[in-house]
């Protein structure tokens, strides 16, 4: 008990006991009847409440156990199996499970991952992505304050995500691979990777780069072919010896037909290789007769620009041209206009805008001359107060007029704006709301407006390039910011009406991708209708098999998952129950199985890891080794540990009751005694 208590608990017990002989004795001339009896209960009374004021409390130690914690990552991705090495894997995750000393030693916590992490095994091996990164990283988050050796059974093929090997020199915890798959270098030949442009223009030719690699002590002959159906289009004799075991072959196809074209590429596989999945990989370029070209005026130099400038053209199928307002521009030759915060220089351009009827964005800042503004357009007028705020997003869930979704706005850095309010004296439909000093307002910071056949979006303040920026920093690439940015600019360059119902879906996706159809259903005022029940039919061209899948709502949007369909090209058409409305479309999936493409585990890069990180590396046929290891190394050991509670000394409820009794007996005996 601290001293700090004792004290307290003395000081109690004389203030109750100075009260108590002030009421009973000093204040009581006369002897009365049981006076002692009523001092002591008193004082009994007195000392109960300020136990229960006071509440005396003392620290307890508590010692216990901490074993260190043994992490089993296994990696659940289709290679495993195709590499026979699934059953295998399952006998050493028994393995370990049933070990009693291994429990004895460590808490032992299972994880799979392909392309995400899971703190679950059900093993299908069945998974179409690996990140063995992604899956490193996020263990080394999780366990980064405790000591947690990660055992991690995999092949070490990896199809997406950044290079595990030089990232792992800065993990805290040791990583133990263990090797699954076959090690023995045997004479292969691989298209290693295929590199396409999405798009292409009609009557143009596409480049295509192809890496091709070889595995072998030989001198090989063999040749390399593009197919488009049955017919060759293109073919190139290719040797590869010991000493040259890869080459790079750059060439140019036709784009002779508009919409979406298949091709085959092909590497004659030789007559003694054991894979020849990886011979052969399929792509396809969607051929467009027409480029979104867009103008953006600006009189000044501005960050906000450049993000623009990136932003649009991050999809090949939009062209930006930067001019000053008073360079001659023919407006027909493009299909939208973004004016950078207008000043008097802009007359002439919003005169040629309404003469030509266009569609246009306008952006507003601090350099934004606002009598001007106010006067040459009367869809909204800004309060002149020649100051300026800044002003935090918040994304409106109901915006209607296209497909968005919020790519986390609320975190995003604010714009830099004009101080005042806004009025805006057409019909419109807000996207971003504004955040003032952590106060959500209903005032505007990004709308857009259709007003006699001509769309307009309006963003009141400067600082786009620190969103662009923002969305790198939270997810290591632009495109949620280029997908946002880019579906404004289709909205904006697109004359179309308005429907009740849109759907969003690439013209092709490749085998291994997730795919995923997104539908937006309104109401007969154009609101987001959440009461719809859409249903999506889907026919298969070739096998002319057909499949009704119900759309499920998520966010403002309903979405299907077609990611487990085969390759193939399919027609699709989504409905509404109970409403005549629907809508159709079709696309192509590619046939392309990455984890088919490894004929080996990659020891080099596994055994690189486990240097890195302080670790070993492992066979699945050593697992008494493993083991055996695990149990000997001294790094992980139970640690005793102490916890430091503190205890209330007295029940307060005890106590309650305690005085509770006290003051009724004091009350009975003074009533009885008569002094009441």
């Amino acid at each position: 008990m601290q001293t700090q208590t004792i004290l307290l608990i003395i000081a109690a017990i004389i203030s109750a006991l100075i009260i108590t002989l002030f009421q009973y004795i000093y204040k009581a001339r006369s002897k009365k009847k049981n006076i002692l009896l009523l001092a002591s209960l008193r004082f009994l009374s007195l000392f109960t409440l300020l136990l229960l004021i006071i509440n005396p409390a003392f620290k307890q130690n508590i010692y216990y156990i901490e074993k260190p914690t043994l992490v089993v990552a296994i990696d659940n991705s289709s290679s495993i199996k195709y590499l026979n090495k699934d059953q295998d894997v399952k006998n050493l995750t028994s393995e370990i499970r049933k070990n009693e000393k291994l429990n004895d030693r460590f808490d032992i916590v299972y994880y799979s991952f392909s392309d995400n992490l899971k703190d679950s095994i059900p093993l299908t091996f069945d998974k179409t992505q690996t990140n063995i990164s992604k899956a490193l990283d996020e263990l080394d988050q999780i366990y980064k304050n405790t000591t947690a050796p990660i055992l991690m059974i995999t092949d070490g093929n990896q199809t997406y995500g950044k290079d595990y090997q030089f990232g792992s020199n800065n993990y805290k915890q040791a990583v133990y691979p263990v090797i699954a798959g076959d090690t023995t270098l045997v004479l292969d030949t691989k298209i290693e990777q295929l590199n396409v442009n999405r798009y292409a223009y009609l009557k143009n030719k596409f480049p295509v780069e192809t890496i091709l690699s070889y595995s072998g002590k030989e001198d090989i002959n063999t040749i390399f072919q593009i197919k488009s159906g049955v017919n060759v289009v293109f073919s190139q004799p290719v040797s590869f010896s010991e000493q040259k075991k890869s080459k790079i072959i750059n060439f140019t196809l036709p784009a002779n037909s508009v919409g979406v074209n298949q091709y085959t590429a092909i590497l004659i596989p030789l007559d003694t290789e054991k894979n020849t999945i990886n011979n052969t990989k399929t792509f396809a370029v969607e051929v467009i007769d027409q480029k979104t070209n867009v103008l953006l005026i600006s009189d000044i130099v501005h960050p906000d620009l450049g993000a623009i400038k990136k932003s649009i053209e991050s999809n090949e199928r939009r062209n930006i041209t930067i001019a000053k307002p008073g360079d001659k521009k023919d407006f027909n030759e493009y299909q939208l206009v973004i004016l950078y915060q207008p000043n008097t220089r802009y007359r002439q351009v919003y005169e040629d805008l309404n003469a030509q009827k266009k569609n246009y964005f306008t952006i507003t800042g601090p350099k934004t001359d606002w009598v001007f503004l106010n006067k040459i357009q009367n869809k909204y007028t800004q309060e002149i107060t020649r100051q300026t705020e800044y002003y935090i997003p918040r994304f409106n869930n109901n915006y209607g007029a296209f497909l968005i979704e919020d790519i986390g706005f609320n975190n995003y850095p604010p714009l830099l704006g004009t101080f005042g309010e806004i009025r805006l004296n057409a019909s419109y439909d807000p996207v971003l709301y504004r955040t003032i000093n952590n106060i959500e307002t209903d005032e505007v910071l990004f709308a857009t407006i259709e007003q006699n056949g001509i769309r307009e979006a309006v963003l009141f303040g400067e600082g786009l390039w620190r969103w662009r920026a923002q969305n790198y920093i939270d997810s290591q690439e632009f495109n949620s910011f280029d997908e946002f940015f880019g579906k404004l600019i289709q909205y904006l360059a697109s004359n179309k009406r308005k429907s009740r119902l849109n759907t969003i879906a690439e013209s092709f996706y490749y085998g291994n991708a997730s795919i995923v159809i997104k539908a937006e259903y309104f109401t007969k005022n154009y609101e987001f209708d959440r009461r719809g029940s859409l249903r999506i039919t889907l026919k298969n061209k070739e096998t002319e098999a057909t499949q009704t899948i119900p759309m499920l709502l998520k966010n403002n949007t309903y979405d299907v998952d077609l990611s487990s369909l085969q390759a193939g090209n399919y027609e699709y058409t989504v409905t509404v129950l109970g409403e005549n409305i629907s809508h159709s479309g079709n696309f192509a999936i590619l046939e392309y199985n990455v984890e088919q493409q490894f004929l080996n585990a990659d020891v080099t890069k596994l055994k690189q890891v486990a240097t890195n990180t302080k670790g070993k590396a492992y066979y699945l046929n050593q697992k008494d080794i493993i083991i055996k290891e695990l149990l000997e190394d001294q790094r992980y050991q139970a640690i005793q540990k102490n916890k430091e509670n503190l205890v209330s000394l007295l029940d307060w409820k005890y106590l309650l009751i305690i005085l509770i009794l006290l003051l009724t007996i004091e009350w009975f005996v003074r009533k009885y005694n008569g002094l009441i």
